[in-house]
């Protein structure tokens, strides 16, 4: 799916409402999900009070291509590389070790959450930005996800500052999470989207 000329200049506008500290609702390959460009703790802390989001969840991230995910962790295993080159872009979170520098709203017990979407939407977003953007579900903590943005837009109104609307979201699975230990150990956190076996099951 290409994107036309007016899409990618939405797109591009809401990249810089991200790089000013602003939220953007958004499509995924999955559901709609929330942005804020990671560089902007101004923006992170409004979507930890948007969200209501307990301090042990930490948001889950986009990047643009598997190098910004390197650039965040503190170890990046040859099985982490190894499932991002087959899944890539794709519905699967990759949790590793996180630098010990970033945010804490985005590192849980196991690390930092990265994906790189399949979505062309999302893709070009976290693109425009130029960095990671978050991915959090667009939904307050504990209620369903949005699969559009009429769903979004009750949740939130205006305290997002732009909606994106690509039609109704492709499925409501979520991505599979795994995580992945400094020495290349897997776990699955969270079947998803992505059947991933760990090796020796």
């Amino acid at each position: 799916m290409s994107l036309g000329a007016a899409t990618a200049q939405r797109i591009a506008a809401a990249a810089r409402t991200l790089a000013a500290g602003g939220l953007v609702c958004f499509p995924t390959e999955t559901m709609y999900g929330i942005a804020a460009d990671i560089r902007r703790r101004d923006a992170l802390e409004r979507l930890v009070a948007l969200k209501g989001r307990a301090e042990m969840a930490p948001f889950g991230l986009i990047v643009s291509r598997p190098e910004q995910a390197e650039a965040l962790a503190a170890a990046w295993p040859d099985a982490a590389e190894a499932l991002a080159a087959e899944h890539w872009p794709g519905p699967l979170t990759l949790v590793v070790p996180a630098r010990s520098d970033l945010p804490p709203c985005l590192i849980g017990p196991g690390g930092v959450g990265m994906r790189q979407s399949s979505h062309p939407w999302a893709a070009a977003l976290a693109r425009d930005v130029g960095g990671p953007i978050t991915a959090t579900s667009a939904n307050p903590t504990g209620q369903p996800a949005a699969m559009n943005v009429a769903q979004a837009q009750a949740y939130f109104g205006d305290h997002i500052d732009v909606y994106l609307d690509a039609g109704s979201a492709a499925q409501a699975t979520p991505s599979t999470v795994v995580e992945i230990s400094a020495a290349g150990d897997l776990r699955v956190l969270r079947a998803g989207a992505i059947d991933i076996e760990p090796p020796g099951t």
